[in-house]
């Protein structure tokens, strides 16, 4: 098996690590394989598009969701190192409101997997990071809607060095009692 699965502290949202084969002249792993992916996380989801950010330190992305064409993600860090975050939204779900984050890097090659109906966000750790990410469903401006990455009510722990850099939509992000949420899905 390609991928070792673990579970993180909400129900759904896995990390997988790849098998990595290294010798003098580098490494070589398989980031992706639709027969494996399936085999290892029992999920059966096609992606749609692919998409590649560059950020630098103490940027912090999200935490960003789509109301409508909900999208479940597979995301990763090529260079660099960011502390990942997912925010689960599913109303009347036990976890609504509860968060989960894990560090992700270019030595460790971790993958996340973040399924639909959760809200998710990043802060760069390293000077840059580039951050890779597979979506269920294509991108829609109209549906995309913003968490406020600091809502008290949800608490996130986030390992902060420096005030983040925010785009105005993260910095207007909505708390969890004003977001959108998605129905039990």
């Amino acid at each position: 098996m390609p991928y070792t699965v673990s579970k993180t502290e909400l129900a759904g949202v896995l990390v997988l690590e790849p098998k990595v084969f290294t010798d003098s002249r580098g490494f070589f792993f398989e980031s992706f394989n639709q027969k494996d992916f399936a085999a290892a996380t029992g999920l059966d989801v096609t992606f749609v598009q692919d998409n590649h950010s560059q950020s630098s330190k103490g940027v912090l992305r999200g935490l960003h969701y789509q109301i409508e064409q909900p999208q479940g993600k597979l995301v990763r860090v090529v260079r660099g190192a960011v502390f990942d975050v997912s925010v689960n939204l599913l109303r009347n779900h036990p976890e609504f409101g509860r968060w989960a984050g894990v560090y992700l890097d270019e030595r460790n090659k971790r993958q996340l997997w973040i399924p639909p109906g959760f809200a998710h966000g990043f802060l760069v750790l390293s000077d840059q990071a580039d951050f890779l990410y597979k979506t269920t469903d294509f991108y829609s401006p109209q549906a995309e809607r913003c968490l406020a990455w600091n809502d008290p009510t949800v608490g996130i722990d986030w390992p902060l060095e420096i005030e983040p850099i925010l785009t105005t939509k993260d910095q207007n992000g909505a708390s969890l009692t004003q977001a959108d949420q998605f129905p039990h899905m």
